[in-house]
């Protein structure tokens, strides 16, 4: 499928960022920022375009863009120690921006700039960085006229990196035992949680239980209620009759006197 105008100027200016990335820029060079920035807006334009290209396509110019904003971030920090560790965790893009490109050029930038990095560490091992702001001539001259002993500052790199390695490890391990003990401490609240709900689930039959025995008493009771009341009330009339016929009796039996 034909690339769109827009695809096509993408790739020029993704191409154009890729090479000034390569190259070794001063503090006051801002436009592969600006450009990155541009790219950004060109990627949202793509994705609404109708003749945009596959999501592989768009994912690895994604993935470009990410990693010419990481380089640019890698490139602000102020140790060459921590450039060097920003740039390992960069992820360049797996594709040719062009079709002239026999690797993908930001893996060509990704090596270069770790080789820079290296040379600086390399270099501030060694005593022979840049000068800072109050250092004269004299003291840069006399810094490169000192003898040293290429092994011995080979091995003060390798160190520094088996340093920084180590680091690695201690926090992937720490991230680790902290995944292992939240792991843990779930699988303890789920079994705490769950005995909780077969206790009050226990509770609750309980309480069912409760309720029906007491419904049934209340019955009986009502029941006995009703009978006592009835043998009371029979008692009642009996006793009223008796003495209704006991009074006639006695009437009849002795009139009364004149």
């Amino acid at each position: 499928m034909a690339k769109s105008r827009l695809e096509i100027n993408f790739i020029r200016l993704l191409s154009r960022c890729e090479s000034i990335a390569s190259e070794k820029r001063g503090e006051t060079e801002w436009r592969l920022e600006k450009y990155v920035g541009a790219l950004e807006e060109m990627l949202v334009a793509l994705r609404k375009s109708p003749s945009k290209p596959t999501a592989e396509v768009l994912t690895d110019y994604n993935r470009k863009i990410d990693f010419l904003k990481g380089l640019l971030e890698a490139e602000k920090l102020p140790s060459s120690t921590e450039k060097a560790l920003a740039n390992q965790f960069l992820a360049p893009g797996r594709t040719p921006t062009i079709a002239s490109e026999r690797m993908p050029a930001s893996k060509t930038v990704h090596m270069q700039s770790k080789a820079r990095c290296t040379g600086e560490m390399r270099s501030e091992l060694l005593g022979t960085g840049l000068l800072s702001n109050g250092a004269s001539e004299t003291d840069l001259r006399h810094r490169r006229g000192v003898p040293l002993d290429e092994r011995q500052s080979a091995a003060e790199l390798d160190a520094v990196l088996q340093h920084h390695h180590s680091l690695q490890e201690k926090l992937a391990e720490d991230m680790l035992n902290l995944a292992r003990n939240l792991k843990n401490n779930t699988l303890a609240a789920q079994n705490i949680i769950k005995q909780d709900n077969q206790t009050l689930s226990q509770s609750m039959r309980q309480a069912d239980m409760n309720f029906e025995k007491l419904k049934t008493e209340s019955e009986r009771l009502e029941q006995h209620a009703k009978k006592s009341v009835n043998w009371f009330l029979w008692l009642m009339l009996i006793l009223v009759s008796f003495m209704f016929i006991s009074m006639i009796l006695f009437i009849r039996l002795f009139p009364r006197l004149r």
